[in-house]
């Protein structure tokens, strides 16, 4: 009988400078289309804040607000560094580029867990020239 090896494919997203497993899960699940188990990475409270919108808090929120807007996107994290670590939080700073149909734009996020390694915010923010994102709205 084969035995056959299982592949985590959240190891495969390989951030430069980022070593922490949940971040590393956060893309990989995103990227997999798999919305309600990322949302699950955040706290009870946790936050995603995405450009130009409020907050969006709470792990059901979040998995309908990425259901909805998400969708065929696929995230591209290149490097990171860890921006702050003490008793209660670690902050992570990561560039890279966020993929769809129509665009390729590039990206930041900052990514705050607790210590029990729950995600607490996700901020996203745009890495573009106004003109680049006039381009989109027409």
């Amino acid at each position: 009988m084969n035995e056959f090896t299982t592949i985590d494919l959240e190891l495969l997203v390989n951030i430069d400078g980022i070593e922490e497993p949940t971040v590393a899960a956060y893309f990989a699940r995103l990227n997999r289309g798999e919305f309600m188990a990322t949302a699950e990475l955040f706290a009870d409270l946790g936050q995603l804040a995405p450009p130009f919108e409020k907050p969006i808090v709470g792990r059901g929120a979040i998995s309908t607000y990425l259901e909805t807007e998400a969708q065929g996107m696929i995230f591209c994290p290149e490097s990171g560094a860890l921006l702050l670590r003490d008793n209660d939080l670690a902050q992570y700073h990561i560039q890279g580029k966020v993929k769809t149909s129509y665009f390729t734009i590039n990206v930041s996020w900052l990514i705050q867990l607790n210590l029990d390694k729950e995600i607490l915010l996700v901020e996203v923010k745009l890495l573009a020239a106004l003109e680049e994102l006039l381009k989109f709205s027409k």
